[in-house]
């Protein structure tokens, strides 16, 4: 498995592939939600098992925190540790940008596995795209 961060068209299309699969088919999120008008902004990763895309993400440069969105792993590699890979390759690239600190707005069923990752929970539960989610942060 190998994170990338996207650097060329094939790439960007690779990563909003997964995303498409993960929300819109998966979790009935509207497609006109799930690409927003912050993608040319964001700095974005694609997860490759070979040559197959399996998990994308992106983040946001907010002030000196790094804004985590659209994390997302395709069905078959959940529970294998890709995810894990995903976030750690973000966070090194937060750390490279010299970030303080990490957000994100997580979906109630991934909460433990942002929590394995050293994030907390710090707002109510909320919802977006129909999705119950909490608001958590870590120190970079």
């Amino acid at each position: 498995m190998e994170v990338r961060v996207v650097e060329t068209e094939k790439e960007r299309n690779d990563a909003f592939h997964v995303r498409h699969t993960v929300f819109v088919e998966e979790q009935n999120v509207p497609a006109e939600l799930e690409i927003d008008e912050h993608e040319d902004k964001a700095i974005h990763f694609v997860a490759y098992d070979q040559n197959a895309p399996v998990a994308a993400g992106r983040i946001r440069v907010l002030s000196e925190l790094a804004k985590v969105e659209r994390i997302c792993v395709l069905h078959d590699y959940r529970g294998t540790g890709l995810g894990f890979l995903l976030m750690n390759a973000i966070e090194n690239h937060a750390n490279q940008l010299r970030l303080k600190g990490a957000k994100l707005n997580a979906q109630i069923s991934a909460v433990g596995f942002y929590e394995k990752l050293g994030y907390r929970i710090v707002s109510e539960e909320f919802m977006d795209a129909g999705i119950p989610h909490v608001t958590m942060t870590k120190d970079l």
